[in-house]
């Protein structure tokens, strides 16, 4: 069976998924949308030069027209974050099944809609957290799962990060609460999606950000702490002002027995693996992580959970949700000054604007 596929939002970030399902045997690009018709042009070409195939693909300037199309299995979302639960609301009320990005929602009632509505209509909800399917990360979740490190006691998440001034007003809608959502949930979310996957619920959040740019909303600067279920505490450190430049991204969890500790733009470099029982060549995965496609593997793995009425994928909207969740807590503590207990009855973005009233 060839899963077919719409896509809305012809900008940056959806090169990569023209690419994965190009890339994918059972997948196949039935149409694009976008307000501007030379992003879809190059949309579709780039899809029949990576698919090696002059297939047909439809552009439709209105999203929702798209949605009427009965040959489209799931609809991939990639615009801006304002616009990402209505989109997915529609799309499952037309019965698609839905590719997501980062994040899910701004509002914790939005991303519980899309979870009850996907339920209801029995349609799946892919929320894109492709980090996970990267084999150094895999195997990370694995040795921690196996009890190799022991007790997990501890992890931090770090984003040390440069987005200049031009980077924001590049575009009106970026650093606005409305419209973009905060700093970590824009650049962070990948970091605490992980340390949560590998630590497991979280339980409360204690949070502050530093919020010194004044041409922009958003914070420039979080530091959180966050208690899990089992009893583990997680630090998130992060950060888009390092000057004069990135310096990356970081991962370490510390347990009982041993301490795993990943790092680099997309954590496939390894900076400490002491696990017991945990032989492996880490040159060799780190390799291998490195010329991985972890977007296409989470194509893959929808489609495989599509095709198993009893399967779901990797990254649910159940999932997408409980990242979303720590970085809302983070930030409700944030303007109260007092930790914040999950899960969260409810969490806005536009809440963060009570800063400025105040």
């Amino acid at each position: 069976m060839t899963v077919s596929f719409g896509l809305i939002g012809c900008g940056f970030i959806s090169k990569r998924h023209v690419k994965a399902i190009a890339g994918c045997s059972g997948a196949s690009l039935a149409a694009v949308s976008d307000l501007k018709e030379d992003r879809m042009t190059e949309a579709i070409a780039d899809y029949k030069q990576a698919a090696g195939q002059d297939k047909e693909v439809t552009a439709y300037t209105d999203y929702t027209e798209m949605l009427l199309n009965e040959d489209i299995d799931v609809i991939v979302i990639t615009v801006i974050s304002s616009l990402h639960a209505k989109m997915a609301m529609e799309a499952l009320n037309a019965n698609k099944h839905v590719i997501l990005e980062k994040p899910m929602a701004l509002s914790i009632k939005e991303a519980d809609s899309i979870i009850d509505l996907s339920q209801k209509k029995q349609k799946q909800v892919m929320v894109c957290h492709q980090l996970r399917f990267l084999p150094l990360l895999s195997k990370m979740k694995e040795v921690i799962d196996a009890g190799q490190i022991g007790t997990p006691y501890y992890a931090i998440a770090s984003i040390r990060i440069n987005r200049s001034k031009e980077y924001y007003e590049s575009a009106p809608w970026r650093g606005t609460w409305k419209h973009d959502g905060g700093m970590l949930l824009n650049q962070g979310i990948h970091l605490i999606d992980l340390m949560q996957w590998f630590l497991g619920n979280a339980k409360s959040v204690t949070g502050e950000i530093l919020h010194k740019n004044l041409s922009k909303e958003t914070e420039d600067a979080a530091i959180g702490i966050v208690t899990f279920d089992n009893g583990a505490k997680g630090v998130i450190e992060a950060n888009v002002i390092s000057q004069p430049s990135n310096i990356g991204y970081a991962l370490s969890v510390f347990g009982e027995k041993g301490t795993l500790s990943v790092e680099g733009p997309s954590l496939s470099r390894v900076s400490r693996w002491h696990a017991e029982g945990s032989e492996l060549d880490i040159q060799e995965l780190e390799a291998f992580s490195k010329s991985f496609d972890e977007q296409l593997a989470m194509y893959k793995n929808l489609i495989e959970s599509l095709n198993d009425p009893d399967a779901e994928p990797l990254i649910s909207g159940s999932e997408g949700k409980k990242a979303l969740e720590i970085i809302f807590g983070l930030y409700e503590s944030a303007l109260n000054e007092k930790p914040v207990h999950l899960p969260m009855n409810d969490f806005s973005t536009l809440s963060m604007l009570k800063e400025k009233r105040d």
